[in-house]
Parts: C-alpha cells; structure tokens; sequence
C-alpha cells in the first residue's frame, strides 16, 4: 500500500512540474525506487524476525517404527578342526626303507604308508618256520600213536607244546613286521610326509600325518556365563575372514563342562563336506542366544538418549515433539528391542532430535 501511494505522488509532481526532459526525470525516479523497495524489505525482515506473535517451528527428520522379529548373537573366535587328523610313527626303531606316499595322496584305511628295515625279524621267521614244520611233522607222528595208545602220553604232550611254542614265537615276530610298517588307520589325505629314505626313526618321531577333511569342524570355547543359554541345536553363523565366506549351520554340541582353568565350555559346529576349508584356519563363530517371542518394535541405540533414571526418545505425534520414556529388554549390534514405551507406527525422530524439547512444534520431513 505504502508503495502504491508513493508511485501516484511521484506521478503527480511530474505532471505538476512540466519538466521537459521527461527521460531524466523517469530514470531518477526509477533509482529512487530501488532505494525504497530495498530498505522496505530490510525493515519487513526485522519486524518479522522481532515479532513474538508468530511461532517458530523446527525442522526435524522422523522415520515411522516397524515391529520386527529381533535376535541375538553371542561372538566367540573359533577354529578348524578334523575330527580325524592323525600324526604317525613307526612303532619300532628302525632305518626308512620304502615310503610308499606322497604330500596329497588319498590313502584307505589299513594302507602300508612306509616302512623300516624288518630284515633280521623276517630272517628269524624264516628259521622258526623250518623248526615249525619238523614239529608239526613230530606232533602229528606222536598224535597218530597216541591215538592207537601207543607211546607214553608225556611224549604226545611234550611234541604239542614244541609246535605250539614256535607257533607262538613266528606270530611275535610277524607282529614285530607289521610293527615296522607305517599304516593308516583311517581313510584320509596324506597331508605331510617327514621322514626320508635311509632316515632313523624311532618311536613317537612324527612321520606321516593323515587328514580326514570329510569330517571338518568348528570348535570354539565360550565363557561360563553363557552356558544356560546355549544348546545343541542352537542356530549359529560361522565366518572365515581369511577367504571372506560364511555359512549358516547348527551348534552340533555343547559341553556341559566348565574348564577350570579359563572358566568356559567347548562347543563344536560341523561344516559343509562339499566346501574346501583348512584344519586350524580361524573363524568367527556367531551363536543365536535369544529370539523375541514375537515381533517387537526395533530402535537404533543412537536414537535414545539418556536421562538421570531412565532412557527416552522423541516422536512426532500431531505435528509437536513428545518425549518417550522407553524400557530397553535386549540391545544387539546398534540395536535395541523397546518393551515399552513405543508402539508400530510411531514417527520417531532421527534428525534434530537434540535440539528439540516436548511441546515444539515440528516441520516432519519423512
């Protein structure tokens, strides 16, 4: 209106005035204009921000709650273990004569792996075994006479007792060969081969180690703490971070012995047999220790703040702030399961909500 008054007042002085140069009296009063229309501007700007009539509204970011099923996970390093991996030795000392493997070859149960110098045992078999058959010949001689009860029964038992000692004697030495033989006592890969040709070896000196990776397992020791929360059967997440993989399996078995020494509980988890993993190789082991009965409403811990005696959040509830005491029941990865104090559908606040208190009005961007 100001404006309007001022542009007729400014018309009639130059009609009043008759000034012939029409063009210059324009150009002035256009200058003039600028002038006014920026100091209304500047003046319309200080009465607004000074007036206390109007009210200021906050510019705040609210996402809408969703109920959801909620879970956590215990996390324990666990690692790589065959349930069949064996580290063998010759039973009898000895020099190398024969190594019938190599680093990589499957090998069946029962299967000669190496073997020592059984020269001399064999040699004395060899011997016991002409005396054998002399004395099998006799016994069976004294046997036939005895029979017809001919002969004195001290000769018939003194002629069975030969035989049956050298029997005894060659099956000691046969076991004494097969003692000088390297064998696998299960079906496996041969998974390093430390003795060479020529080498002595004796007793509990590791020669040859067999591997069963069919049969590969986790196991991971967990603290007592967790021991009334964790079962066989319980779902489980195992993580190898050095070949970036994981699988989801079952907890196969848990211990219900507690280890003196570190306080904790072994559990075991099988792996995939058609999956290609390492005996010690480390893992991650994530084990399922509480499920929520039913869906619960799920809040970022980032999001609840903190007072003396209890823990809050703000929601946008008819275009104001209202401040929520919340009860926390399970928190899990930044997570946190709100038993009460939240409901579906509830905006809550994610951006400016410490800026804000209970009562403001609020510009919700969604």
């Amino acid at each position: 209106m100001k404006t309007s008054i001022l542009y007729i007042t400014l018309a009639a002085m130059m009609v009043a005035c008759g000034t012939p140069d029409k063009k210059a009296e324009l150009e002035k009063l256009r200058s003039q204009k600028a002038e006014l229309d920026t100091k209304i501007a500047s003046l319309e700007e200080e009465l607004a921000k000074s007036d206390t009539t109007k009210e200021k509204m906050a510019d705040v970011v609210a996402m809408p709650l969703q109920a959801r099923p909620f879970k956590t996970y215990i996390e324990v390093q666990g690692r790589i273990d065959a349930d069949e991996n064996v580290s063998l030795s010759s039973e009898m000392p000895g020099t190398i004569t024969r190594i019938n493997v190599k680093v990589g070859d499957e090998v069946r149960k029962g299967q000669v792996l190496a073997e020592t110098d059984a020269r001399a045992t064999q040699q004395q078999i060899s011997d016991l075994q002409t005396s054998l058959d002399l004395a099998t010949q006799v016994y069976q001689k004294q046997k036939n006479l005895w029979d017809q009860k001919i002969g004195t029964e001290i000769q018939f038992l003194q002629s069975k007792n030969t035989k049956e000692s050298l029997e005894n004697k060659i099956a000691t030495m046969q076991e004494q060969v097969r003692m000088s033989k390297i064998i696998s006592p299960i079906d496996g890969t041969v998974d390093a081969v430390n003795i060479k040709i020529g080498q002595a070896i004796a007793p509990g000196i590791a020669a040859i180690n067999v591997i069963n990776f069919a049969n590969l397992k986790v196991k991971a020791d967990v603290s007592e703490s967790y021991a009334s929360r964790i079962k066989a059967g319980d779902e489980a997440m195992i993580l190898f971070p050095d070949v970036h993989d994981s699988i989801t399996t079952k907890v196969n078995y848990a211990s219900r012995a507690i280890n003196n020494l570190t306080r904790t509980f072994g559990v075991e988890l099988l792996l995939d047999k058609s999956r290609q993993y390492h005996p010690n190789m480390v893992a991650k082991v994530k084990i399922n220790d509480y499920n929520s009965p039913t869906p619960m409403v799920v809040v970022p811990v980032k999001f609840i703040q903190k007072g003396t005696n209890e823990n809050y959040v703000f929601i946008a509830e008819n275009g104001k702030a209202v401040r929520r005491v919340v009860k926390i029941s399970h928190e899990y990865n930044g997570n946190a399961e709100i038993s009460e104090g939240l409901k579906e559908g509830d905006l809550l606040i994610t951006e400016g909500y410490d800026l804000i208190n209970e009562g403001d009005k609020l510009n919700v961007k969604k």
